[in-house]
C-alpha cells in the first residue's frame, strides 16, 4: 500500500481548514485516512503558532514506514526542522513572460533612439 502524508480539506465555502493526514495514496484527498497527524489554517497570520501544528513524533514513523510526503506538507516539515531541506529548482520561475520580454524590448529600443541621435549630433 503507497502512503501518503497529504493535506485533507475541511471548513466552508471560501474558509479553508486541513487536516495533515497519513492516507492511502489511491484513496481521495478528502476522503478515508489512516491517521490524523495534525491541522493547518491558513487563514491564520505565518508568524501564529496555531497556523501549523502537527504530532512529530507520529509524522517521523509514517515516513520511517516509507511514506511519501507532498510537496506542501514536505515545505512544512522543512520549517519545522523534521526533514532537511530539498534543493527545488525551476528553472524558468524568474524568466519574464512573452509579453513582458516585447515591453522590454520596445522600451531598450526607444531609450536607445535618443542616445544615437545625441551621439551623432556629438561628432558633429
Amino acid at each position: 500500500m503507497a502512503m501518503k502524508i497529504r493535506l485533507a480539506r475541511g471548513g466552508s465555502k471560501k474558509r479553508p481548514f486541513y487536516r495533515i493526514v497519513a492516507a492511502d495514496s489511491r484513496m481521495p484527498r478528502d476522503g478515508r485516512f489512516i491517521e490524523k497527524l495534525g491541522v493547518y489554517n491558513p487563514l491564520l497570520p505565518k508568524d501564529s503558532e496555531d497556523r501549523v501544528k502537527m504530532d512529530v513524533e507520529r509524522v517521523q514513523y509514517w515516513l520511517s514506514q516509507g511514506a511519501q510526503t507532498t510537496d506542501r506538507v514536505a515545505r512544512m516539515l522543512e520549517a519545522a526542522g523534521v526533514t532537511e531541506k530539498k534543493e527545488r529548482s525551476n528553472p524558468k520561475k524568474g524568466t519574464p513572460g512573452k509579453a513582458a520580454q516585447e515591453r522590454a524590448e520596445a522600451k531598450a529600443a526607444k531609450a536607445a533612439a535618443p542616445a544615437e541621435e545625441e551621439a551623432a549630433a556629438a561628432e558633429e
